[in-house]
């Protein structure tokens, strides 16, 4: 309530002459239609006007013949009444002659002929017909034959289609298999042309290398590889020392060992190949290798590995 006192408060006032500029707006809206009703009745009375007119048309027309009646047609002569024709007299009565009775034997005959003749002409009506289902038998023969012969023509062609596409498909698949064996063949020789001419360069550089082998070597490698004829003596010495068995057996059974050495000569692994029959002997070997530890070196200072050892124990 103080916020609404305050705005009236502070308001503008309101302008003056409010009462006489409404008193001056009725008495023009008065006036207005004082002059519209006049205005309206002015327009409602009668006022006797006169006026001429003529048309002309653009373009020089000539007029239309003027209508002219056709004269009435003459009058029609009343028909004259025409004369009654005289009635015919009645023709005489026509007199019936009877016919002669005929005699019944001829009769007879004559029905008897009839009947014959009858017959003959249904037999042979019967026989055209018997005739003409025969002809039309024999002609839908003749044309179930051709049909038949017509599919049957018709299969072997296919057949005969078949036939030639499947020879034509082998022939392809046989010059295709042809020719992957010609370009196999092809690289095949090639290879072997490309790694007999590596083979020949690998020989060559290293015999510009310096290969360690005798001048009629055939091997390929720089030096040679492999135990020498005596480094097998010298392992089996080294290990058979260690073979510690007591048991007596039959024969002399040979046990396999595959032994593996580090490039220093210690065994780093060792199995059985084969067993020589005598599982006390085999455990006796393994027992032995184990035991030795290390294997002397072979004359060019090496260790092979794997190396097999054959060990018998009557040897």
């Amino acid at each position: 309530m103080p916020a609404a006192v305050d705005r009236l408060q502070f308001a503008p006032p309101p302008p003056p002459g409010m009462l006489r500029a409404l008193a001056l707006a009725v008495v023009v809206h008065l006036l207005l239609m004082l002059a519209l009703g006049w205005g309206v009745r002015w327009k409602r009375d009668p006022v006797a006007l006169t006026a001429e007119a003529e048309l002309w048309s653009a373009l020089p027309q000539e007029a239309a013949p003027k209508l002219v009646e056709p004269p009435p047609p003459p009058p029609q002569p009343e028909p004259q009444p025409q004369p009654q024709p005289k009635p015919q007299p009645p023709p005489p009565p026509v007199q019936k002659v009877e016919a002669p009775q005929p005699d019944p034997a001829v009769r007879e005959a004559e029905i008897a002929l009839e009947r014959e003749q009858e017959k003959k002409a249904q037999e042979k009506k019967a026989a055209e017909k018997r005739k003409q289902l025969a002809l039309e038998r024999e002609r839908e023969a003749e044309d179930q034959a051709a049909r038949k012969k017509a599919a049957e023509d018709k299969k072997l062609e296919a057949r005969r289609e078949l036939e030639e596409r499947r020879k034509q498909a082998l022939a392809k698949a046989q010059a295709a298999d042809d020719r992957k064996k010609l370009e196999a063949a092809k690289r095949e020789k090639a290879e072997k042309a490309l790694e007999a001419q590596r083979q020949a360069n690998i020989e060559r550089m290293r015999g510009m290398a310096g290969a360690t082998g005798p001048a009629a070597a055939t091997g390929s490698a720089l030096r040679s590889s492999g135990p020498s004829s005596s480094y097998a003596g010298r392992v089996a010495a080294r290990v058979k020392p260690n073979i510690v068995f007591t048991e007596e057996i039959s024969g002399n059974p040979r046990a396999e060992v595959e032994v593996r050495t580090a490039p220093d000569g210690t065994i780093v692994g060792q199995r059985i190949l084969k067993s020589s029959g005598v599982r006390a002997w085999d455990e006796a070997v393994l027992k032995a290798v184990i035991k030795t530890e290390i294997l002397p070196r072979d004359l060019d200072g090496r260790v092979p590995s794997p190396l097999i050892i054959d060990f018998r124990p009557k040897d």
